[in-house]
């Protein structure tokens, strides 16, 4: 809620993690990350499915695209094979960037399935922070740089990080 006297509501967070918008800000590697949600790929690999979407980049850029993925920890390198007198690597995207926008027609079916679901996440958020407070607060701590941030709301963003994971858990069994 807000605190501004009117009766204004909160309704989404948006998360923007330096880490990865840096990393994605050239558009070509959210594409990648998008190829490489699928399966392991090699870097020649990645270079002909950009192609065949249109991208027409030398395999040594894709390769530096690949690399900074890997750098800020948006993909993985899964497999090494031998062969033809070097090593193969095989990369996989462990996180997916989502760019949509739901259209407003969408708002009261988004609103029933946010009720259904609230009393479950209210749930989980109260295990969280009973539970777990002090992991939570070790947290927060490493993350504020300065006195002045105490204000912001990395508790939020923690609790976020750690639904948005088990999401994806979740979904990757189901």
């Amino acid at each position: 809620m807000s605190n501004s006297g009117t009766d204004h509501r909160l309704e989404d967070i948006a998360v923007r993690d330096t880490r990865v918008s840096d990393a994605i800000d050239e558009p070509m590697r959210a594409m990648i990350l998008d190829i490489l949600a699928d399966e392991a790929l090699t870097a020649t690999e990645v270079h002909e499915r950009l192609g065949e979407r249109g991208v027409d980049r030398t395999e040594n850029t894709v390769r530096h695209h690949i690399n900074e993925l890997r750098d800020a920890g948006l993909v993985d390198v899964v497999r090494f094979e031998e062969g033809r007198g070097g090593t193969t690597k095989y990369y996989h995207a462990n996180t997916i960037v989502l760019s949509y926008s739901l259209p407003d027609s969408a708002d009261a079916a988004v609103d029933e399935m946010t009720d259904a679901v609230q009393p479950q996440i209210t749930d989980a958020l109260t295990t969280l922070t009973d539970e777990y407070d002090d992991a939570i607060e070790d947290i927060v701590a490493d993350m504020q740089p300065c006195e002045h941030c105490r204000t912001q709301k990395y508790e939020t963003y923690v609790l976020l990080t750690v639904l948005r994971r088990a999401f994806v858990r979740a979904h990757r069994e189901s």
